[in-house]
């Protein structure tokens, strides 16, 4: 059985000392948004957590992004605010999540 092979939606946002990426539920939700502000963020945002990237653009490791990286950049720390920024002037990004092939539970021993 296959796992995986979903596609991952973001926005990245290429800041002054930073790079910023917020992931999204789905393209459609986020391009609604876009025309229409009514919409909640909840319906287009995977999560409330905005993460850095450390200038490497899309890609590299997520960290959460601090309070003061968040304040030099967007003037706020508001995370809905903040939000709002990427989403409105930020670039959309999808990639194809591979699909995994494995066994679940190794203690079963050989399964036939």
């Amino acid at each position: 059985m296959t796992r995986g092979g979903t596609i991952q939606t973001k926005v990245h946002y290429k800041g002054n000392d930073e790079d910023f990426v917020v992931f999204l539920d789905s393209t459609d939700d986020y391009k609604k948004w876009l025309s229409d502000k009514s919409i909640p963020l909840a319906q287009v945002v995977s999560s409330f957590k905005i993460f850095v990237t450390h200038k490497h653009g899309a890609q590299g490791t997520f960290d959460g992004a601090s309070k003061g990286a968040l304040e030099s950049e967007f003037g706020t720390s508001v995370d809905d605010e903040v939000i709002k920024q990427i989403l409105e002037k930020g670039t959309l990004q999808e990639s194809q999540m591979a699909e995994r092939q494995g066994s679940k539970n190794d203690s079963n021993g050989a399964l036939q």
